[in-house]
């Protein structure tokens, strides 16, 4: 599949701010399911741009500015091939021991309600079967709702009021999968909708469990799937904090407004609006 993908990300200030500084992780790797084509990160600013990679092997872009703005436009646009291949991802970009994704984190530190529910779903015995019990539960079991929670909102909260966005839900499957022994990490990036949807609110956040014998496995646990070529991936890490698309800091006192614009569908079709 060749998924074209459109990504605008606009802050606004109600005065201007003196600098800013902000890390990006919004450009995907090759994997052996994953061939990007083409991609390009623009500014309506002149920046100052650094590559890099992070500890995950993530590609970031250190951005700065040290003059005054009242507003900044990063625009992403780009072209990935991606192949089927059942959920199994390979090839990536590996720089820590698997056990390192058994470490729980504050947005993923699994309480006694979600340590009891994967006892109670992941009955098989072998990890592919408790993992894949894991996501079909917690899509039965959860509410998509983008109201009650936020970027700070821990797994424990989200998982009390069973409802929640992509982010809250794959936190939830990280703090189960966990406390279960089973390797799990946190995946940004986009998906494709085979409804035909092209205009997205936000990017796309999913899981990948490590599975003996197999490798790290790609698994939505907010539309109840396995990955698919219909996935691009951008980014890892033990959570949302790990992998988000931008984080960063600024001088100046002023309040800020976000406005973000996705876009991702096949070759040929409008993208933009």
């Amino acid at each position: 599949m060749h998924i074209q993908i459109h990504h605008r990300t606009t802050y606004k200030y109600d005065t201007p701010i003196s600098s800013i500084i902000q890390n990006l992780r919004l450009t995907p790797r090759n994997h052996e399911s994953q061939n990007v084509r083409n991609w390009r990160i623009d500014f309506d600013h002149d920046v100052l741009l650094q590559k890099r990679d992070d500890a995950f092997g993530n590609v970031v872009h250190m951005l700065s500015l040290s003059s005054p703005l009242d507003s900044l436009t990063i625009t992403v646009d780009g072209e990935v091939e991606t192949q089927e291949t059942h959920g199994v991802v390979r090839g990536t970009y590996e720089r820590f021991p698997v056990g390192l994704y058994l470490r729980a984190t504050p947005l993923t530190e699994p309480n006694a309600a979600i340590t009891s529910f994967a006892k109670d779903v992941a009955t098989k015995t072998d990890p592919l079967g408790q993992v894949h019990q894991l996501m079909e539960s917690l899509f039965k079991e959860m509410k998509f709702d983008d109201g009650p929670t936020d970027a700070t909102t821990t797994a424990a909260e989200a998982f009390e009021q069973r409802r929640g966005v992509c982010q809250d839900i794959s936190h939830i499957f990280l703090a189960s999968a966990r406390s279960l022994g089973i390797p799990a990490r946190y995946v940004g990036g986009h998906m494709f909708r085979k409804d035909g949807e092209v205009q997205q609110e936000a990017g796309h956040a999913w899981v990948e469990a490590y599975v003996p014998d197999l490798g790290w496995i790609g698994l939505d646990p907010t539309n109840g799937i396995s990955q698919s070529e219909a996935y691009v991936r951008i980014a890892v890490g033990l959570d949302y904090l790990g992998a988000a698309p931008v984080r960063g800091s600024r001088q100046g006192i002023a309040k800020e407004s976000l406005d973000v614009h996705v876009a991702v569908g096949q070759a040929g079709q409008q993208q933009q609006s």
